[in-house]
């Protein structure tokens, strides 16, 4: 019963709130009236959201793929027992507890077109210096580097748990059959990730989504080079915070809401049915 009161206070009753406050010109200035489907026409017909959209699915994509195969690849290293196992784990790990702020502060100073320590080596091997957080068509990579680098720790123990969790005997067994490390690692060790990896990525689809933290404090607010990398959140604290907006913040959050379940669900859809697929081969 408590448990029911307390999940009622902080997570049933605001959902309700917002729902009914997207269907109101409820604004931080004071009151608004009901306006009922106004602001979810008006969302659909918005192109800034839609752009937006496209910039937080496009962050996705570039950045689920590496974390989920760069942890793979970092956990395989430790568990297969490359000197230093527990240097490398606190260094693959560490990067995880920091704040955002001060992964973000360090990585704007790297990325510094001027005085940054990437674009200083990059000069030293005669190449042109790089915009990082100014061209158009790098400022969403960098976005990803960062991330990665900061969040790639977690993904990376999930798979470490997995592996030391498989059972030796299949390992035994596939060396009476003649197998070498590769085969071992093909026909072994990657089917028996494959729930882990599924977990992994769907995680990370779920929390690259809600980016937001990094591309706020990188541009001090701002949405990158010609807003090449303002994701929806973003313009949706804009719309209600700066523009007092609530009502059509409230909107735009909801949709999203829609739009984040479709993928997931969709997602966990195609690697069910995959899984299924190779259980029957």
């Amino acid at each position: 019963m408590p448990f029911l009161i307390v999940a009622a206070l902080f997570l049933i009753l605001p959902i309700l709130y917002g729902l009914w406050l997207s269907f109101t010109e409820q604004s931080l200035m004071g009151n608004g009236g009901w306006v009922g489907l106004d602001n979810y026409v008006e969302a659909f017909g918005d192109a800034t959201m839609w752009q937006t959209l496209g910039h937080t699915v496009a962050f996705t994509v570039m950045s689920t793929i590496p974390l989920v195969l760069i942890a793979l690849v970092m956990a395989l290293l430790v568990y297969i027992g490359i000197p230093g196992q527990w240097f490398w784990r606190l260094a693959f790990f560490a990067p995880y507890l920091l704040p955002v702020a001060v992964v973000v502060q360090v990585w704007t100073w790297l990325f510094n077109s001027d005085v940054g320590f990437i674009n200083y080596w990059i000069e030293q091997m005669g190449l042109d210096k790089v915009g990082w957080l100014t061209d158009v068509d790098v400022a969403m990579w960098s976005m990803v580097i960062l991330t990665v680098w900061w969040t790639v720790g977690f993904n990376f123990l999930l798979y470490l748990s997995s592996l030391q969790a498989i059972p030796d005997l299949l390992y035994e067994a596939a060396e009476v059959d003649g197998a070498g490390f590769w085969r071992k690692l093909w026909s072994v060790t990657l089917p028996q990730l494959r729930g882990t990896t599924v977990l992994v990525a769907t995680l990370q689809v779920i929390a690259s989504l809600k980016i937001f933290d990094q591309m706020f404090i990188a541009f001090n607010g701002g949405s990158g080079p010609e807003g090449s990398t303002r994701p929806i959140l973003q313009y949706i604290y804009d719309t209600g915070f700066t523009n007092y907006r609530m009502g059509y913040a409230s909107a735009m959050s909801y949709i999203f809401f829609a739009v984040v379940i479709v993928i997931t669900v969709v997602f966990q859809m195609v690697t069910r049915s995959r899984k299924g697929k190779n259980n029957e081969r």
